[in-house]
C-alpha cells in the first residue's frame, strides 16, 4: 500500500495540479509510517527511502504553492483583435440595417 501511494504522490506532485497531491501524500505518509513501526530494524531501509520520496514530493508541493506566482497577462494583441472584431459587427449589423430600410 505504500508502495502504491507512494507512486502516486510522486506522479500528483509533477503534474500541475496545485495541492491535490497531499490526497495521496497523506496517505503515503501513513502507511510508511505504520511499516516502518511494524517491521523489524533490519528491514526499515525501504520505508526509510520511500519516507524520503514522498516528504520531498511534499516539500515540492508546497513550494510549487506558495513560491511560484500564477499570474495572467493581458494579451495586447487579442484585447485589440476583440475590439475591431466588435467594431466590424457593429458595422455589418448598420450596413444591414441600411439595407433593410
Amino acid at each position: 500500500m505504500a508502495y502504491v501511494f507512494t507512486v502516486l504522490s510522486l506522479l500528483l506532485s509533477v503534474l500541475p495540479l496545485d495541492t491535490l497531491a497531499f490526497v495521496a501524500i497523506l496517505p503515503a505518509l501513513l502507511c510508511i509510517s505504520l511499516a516502518f513501526w511494524k517491521s523489524a530494524p533490519s528491514e526499515r531501509k525501504w520505508p526509510k527511502r520511500l519516507f524520503i520520496v514522498t516528504y520531498i514530493c511534499a516539500l515540492g508541493v508546497l513550494g510549487k504553492t506558495f513560491l511560484i506566482e500564477e499570474t495572467v497577462e493581458k494579451d495586447a494583441a487579442f484585447e485589440q483583435q476583440k475590439v475591431e472584431a466588435k467594431q466590424e459587427a457593429r458595422q455589418e449589423l448598420e450596413d444591414l440595417e441600411k439595407e433593410l430600410e
